[in-house]
């Protein structure tokens, strides 16, 4: 999930702090759980079938998938290995004009959460007044199979949307939703009914982190994983996904962010990454790096801006023993090296780029990503994994006729604070203002394929989804021009043919 930008304000420039490594634990501390959940055992019944809502319009079925298409599922915030690569092939490159065929589209309200996919199911969630609303769509046709409803009175301190921002993840038939006041919930996903819920806010005593709960749960065996900030510790907590009862919980100085954790192996053991640091004067906060079995806390690394107001959106990004972090406010970004005994050693460092709040996408020793530094938005980098040395820079900007109070006009535009995927061995850029882009990339430099206006709407900071063809596109905000219609989750025909 992709948190919402902060004010002008807030975007000043501010150093850069980097403190040594801190040296493993022998032991992670022991927190009690403040409030174990009931677990609610439920009884067979049919899932209900898919029906239409006023909410939802129908455009176009989507052409059949090619013979031998790769398909996957997309059950987590930047896909099944959260590192924002697709396997999808192939996928629609020479789009019509006007661009991919829209298929379905749904009125929705506030918030800034992706959609999840697995199968034919799709869950998204939203905020309609003071509800916070789970919806499960049939992923094809956008019909409905359940929605669950639960009062939310989040208003946000530095935004005025008190809309979800975290993605939700799907595992083994259940949905884990966190909302933005902190409201965990546990779902069956065939029928939406609660399997267990806790408010980890107020168990754990969680302030207000400046936007609310951002970070996306994470799923790792038989584990929930989840970025917390509790006063005194847990920073970060497990909690086993069939009954939410606390297994680990680790760090005891940082507050959260709204990075949200990933899991990889490195040196024989799964290892959980998290970037942390919330709300504190002065701001503190870094990399944690945490056995994923036991909840040890095995090494740490100070990387957070002077800036008291600066948050920590872009998830570690993680290849072999290697660990790349980046940020914006003039903090940079950074490649670290795991050693076996959980040591983290620079590698580099640089303030030469730094994203907001998208993420880097590691491809063939290479790193690519929308830098994200105010005064230098919309371009393209490829960055030298190894070295961090900057291969190539590629303004993503144009200029576009709209039709602005009756009248045509000539606008620049840019991609801005877009999100990447990579997907059939190309870039699939979506700019903060609504234009999908196809991108080939190399060290040498980035050449548009194809760009299209889906709409024009600013804020459009979610990470586009693909699934079985099909792209998931969030409109965050109204169009700024011609019909101006309210935020919408759309579906769009990317499937291609051999």
């Amino acid at each position: 999930m992709v948190p919402p930008r902060l004010l002008p304000f807030l975007a000043c420039a501010a150093l850069f702090t980097q403190v040594p490594t801190a040296a493993a634990q022998d032991r992670p501390p022991t927190f009690a759980d403040p409030h174990p959940p009931k677990v609610h055992e439920l009884a067979e019944v049919q899932s209900p079938a898919p029906k239409a809502f006023p909410e939802l319009r129908f455009h176009a079925a989507p052409r059949p998938l090619a013979k031998g298409a790769v398909t996957q599922s997309w059950p987590s915030f930047l896909g099944p290995a959260r590192d924002g690569r697709s396997k999808e092939s192939p996928l629609l490159v020479d789009w019509p004009d006007g661009g991919p065929t829209l298929v379905w589209e749904m009125q929705r309200g506030a918030g800034y959460a992706c959609p999840v996919v697995e199968g034919s199911r799709l869950v998204y969630t939203h905020r309609v007044e003071n509800e916070t609303v789970i919806d499960c769509l049939d992923a094809e046709t956008g019909r409905r199979f359940w929605q669950l409803r639960y009062p939310c009175d989040y208003g946000g301190r530095f935004f005025s949307d008190g809309g979800p921002r975290s993605t939700p993840v799907i595992s083994e038939g259940r949905v884990y939703v966190h909302g933005v006041g902190g409201v965990l919930h546990c779902l069956d996903l065939a029928t939406g009914r609660i399997i267990w819920r806790r408010d980890l806010a107020a168990e754990f005593s969680i302030p207000d982190e400046f936007f609310g709960v951002v970070s996306s749960p994470l799923v790792v065996a038989d584990l929930l994983i989840q970025s917390l900030g509790a006063p005194g510790g847990p920073t970060v907590a497990a909690f086993d996904k069939r009954t939410g009862r606390l297994v680990w919980g680790a760090g005891t100085e940082w507050g959260a962010s709204c990075a949200s954790p990933v899991a990889a192996e490195v040196h024989g053991r799964e290892h959980v990454f998290v970037i942390a640091g919330g709300d504190s004067r002065p701001p503190t906060g870094g990399l944690l790096v945490i056995d994923a079995a036991t909840g040890a806390l095995e090494s740490t690394y100070s990387y957070r801006s002077r800036t008291y107001t600066s948050v920590s959106a872009s998830s570690p990004v993680v290849t072999g023993d290697l660990v790349f972090l980046t940020a914006s406010y003039n903090t940079g970004s950074a490649g670290l090296r795991l050693a076996p005994d959980g040591e983290l050693e620079e590698t580099w460092t640089t303030r030469r780029f730094g994203l907001q709040f998208s993420n880097l996408i590691h491809i063939g020793g290479h790193l690519y990503g929308i830098d994200g530094v105010s005064d230098r938005m919309g371009a393209l980098l490829c960055v030298d994994a190894a070295t961090g040395v900057e291969r190539s820079r590629t303004d993503l900007d144009w200029e576009e006729t709209v039709l602005l109070r009756g009248e045509e006009q000539v606008l620049s535009f840019s991609v801005g604070e877009g999100s990447l995927l990579h997907a059939d061995g190309r870039f699939l850029c979506l700019g903060d203002n609504g234009h999908l882009l196809w991108i080939a990339a190399s060290p040498a430099g980035a050449t548009v394929l194809a760009r299209a206006t889906l709409f024009h709407a600013n804020k459009s900071w979610s990470p586009p989804v693909i699934s079985r063809g099909l792209l998931y596109v969030c409109q965050n905000t109204r169009e700024r021009f011609g019909a101006r219609s309210a935020p919408r989750l759309l579906c769009f025909d990317l499937r291609g043919e051999r």
